[in-house]
Order: C-alpha cells, then sequence, then structure tokens
C-alpha cells in the first residue's frame, strides 16, 4: 500500500474489537475464524468487553489455544452471574449515591482471576501491541492505554469496562473514568493512529435496539445508546476511508437479540460469531480474486493497445 506521498507502507494489520457486554463472546468465534483463516494481528484494539478479550489474548499470545481458553471464560461469566440482569434497581441505588458494592467487586476480582494477572505491565506484552480504551467523562475525552509501557494493563482494563451501573467510574488524578464505549464503541481511529494499513473491525453493536417500543427507561436508553454507538462507527469508518485504510468490518449479530448482561448463551454465540466471519472472510477473498483477475485483464489489454 501507498501513502499519498507515493511511499510504500510496512503492511500493519490491526484487530478492533467493539464493546457490547455479553455479545463479547461473539468476537470468540469471529477470532477463531480469523486465526484458522491465517490473519494475525500487530495491533489489538479493544474497548469495554472487546477490551477484555484484546487483554486475554495480548498477555497469554494471540493463538487459537488461547482462543479456546477465552471461550472458557465465557463459561465461566455465565456460571458466576457477572452482570446481574437487575440492573435498573442498580441504576436507582448508584442515582441515590448507594452502588452495590459486591457487585462492583465481583467484575474486578473476576478479571484478575480469570483475565490479566494485577502485576502484568503494557510492556510485557509480547508479539502485537495491545491498546486499550476508556473515557474520561470529567475532560470529555478519550483515554488510551497501551503507550505507557509501564502502567499496569489491569487499570486500563479496569477502566475500560467501568460500566454502569454494574461498576462505578474510576476516579483519579482529576478523571473520571468510564467503559471506552461511551466515546468509542469501534475503536478504529485508534488503530488509525498507528500506522495500520488494514483494519479487521469486531462490531457486536445490535442495531435491533432501535427498533425496540415502548417509553420506558430501558427502551430510551437502549435506542440512545444504539443511536450514539452507530453514528460513532460511521464517523469512524469515515475517518479509515479518507485516510486509504482498508477496513473489513463484521457485524456480529445474533440470530436472537442478547442482553448485555446475560452471559448464558455464550457457547451458542460463539458458534454464530465463527459462522459469521468465514462467511465474510470468504466474500473478502473473492473480492480480491476477482480485483486481481481484473488488474490482469486490464495490463493484457493495455500491452496488446500499445
Amino acid at each position: 500500500m501507498k501513502s499519498k506521498a507515493g511511499k510504500t507502507r510496512k503492511k500493519k494489520l490491526a484487530f478492533v474489537l467493539g464493546g457490547g457486554g455479553a455479545r463479547g463472546a461473539l468476537q470468540v468465534g469471529a477470532l477463531r475464524a480469523l486465526l484458522e483463516a491465517g490473519y494475525h494481528p500487530d495491533l489489538l484494539v479493544g474497548t469495554s468487553i472487546g477490551a477484555a478479550n484484546a487483554a486475554f489474548l495480548a498477555t497469554r499470545g494471540v493463538s487459537l489455544e488461547n482462543v479456546v481458553l477465552l471461550a472458557d471464560v465465557y463459561r465461566h461469566a455465565s456460571e458466576h452471574n457477572l452482570l446481574p440482569s437487575n440492573f435498573l434497581w442498580l441504576s436507582l441505588r448508584a442515582l441515590l449515591n448507594r452502588p452495590n458494592a459486591q457487585t462492583i467487586q465481583k467484575v474486578k476480582d473476576f478479571l484478575i482471576q480469570h483475565s490479566v494477572s494485577p502485576d502484568f505491565r503494557f510492556g510485557d506484552v509480547k508479539d502485537v501491541q495491545l491498546l486499550i480504551v476508556a473515557t474520561d467523562i470529567n475532560n470529555a475525552c478519550k483515554v488510551v492505554y497501551g503507550y505507557d509501557l509501564d502502567e499496569l494493563v489491569i487499570n486500563g482494563l479496569q477502566a475500560s469496562t467501568a460500566l454502569p451501573p454494574w461498576v462505578v467510574p474510576i476516579e483519579q488524578d482529576g478523571q473520571m473514568l468510564i467503559d471506552g464505549g461511551v466515546i468509542s464503541n469501534l475503536p478504529i481511529e485508534t488503530a488509525l493512529g498507528n500506522g495500520v494499513t488494514e483494519i479487521i473491525a469486531l462490531d457486536i453493536t445490535d442495531r435491533r435496539e432501535t427498533n425496540t417500543t415502548g417509553y420506558g427507561f430501558g427502551s430510551f436508553f437502549g435506542k440512545l445508546s444504539s443511536t450514539v454507538q452507530q453514528r460513532q462507527i460511521e464517523l469512524e469508518s469515515s475517518l479509515a476511508s479518507a485516510q486509504q485504510v482498508v477496513v473489513h468490518k463484521i457485524h456480529l449479530q445474533s440470530q436472537a437479540p442478547v442482553p448485555i448482561w446475560d452471559f448464558s448463551h455464550w457457547d451458542s454465540l460463539i458458534d454464530e460469531g465463527y459462522d459469521i466471519t468465514v462467511d465474510e472472510i470468504s466474500k473478502w477473498r473473492s473480492g480480491e480474486k476477482r480485483a486481481t483477475l481484473w488488474q490482469i485483464v486490464s495490463g493484457v489489454y493495455r500491452e496488446i493497445t500499445k
């Protein structure tokens, strides 16, 4: 690939893993399909549950064996009821400044036990670069963990997955850090700032949420969140196009809607994510073959008509 200046850029592939709670299991199946097809990332960028998936693989090694282990994490999340379904009650407690300490501690302990060792630093990551996206609502900006190699990975992971009402925001150094999906639920822009030439983006937003009926708090919040996220994705995809970076965006949407807190469908979601991605890869490669054939035919035609 050539830049605007005409210089050939070294190929650099990024996997971008978006947020969506329990639907992150779809990404596990997608990652398996991508690795089986020979795609291996130079950069992993994640937000929210995507950050958890990215951190798990980056700290252990991006391999099919570790994708299998990641699937087992989702089984444990289901067994431990990681995100309780009574989010309206949890929201009320949070509004009254009485967050559920038990739920908060459960999420923190789960991340340490099943995702990242508490003393693992970004500089300890080998063979792939890891970036984790969080949101600072005090300063209305994106925060990216991973550039400071001495920073603990668990710090970035806890910030990126601080999703109210299950986890309260993290206050430190004038920042109030919450879930990265608030500001960039499919962090394509973050990958672009690191010299990538190609991006495979795993989008697990469920666009059916904007089609729900009713005017209750849950319905309204779902519509609002989905609308903002879709607009973010459109803008970041347009930015990639302007920079002439190829983005293969895979929309991983299960046949039946799955709430972000419901990990009980983890096994079927993994299978669906795998099947969707295998189909998408087939489409890419068919398109690449047609493009190559057209280039050959065009070249022969130019030679004949000289």
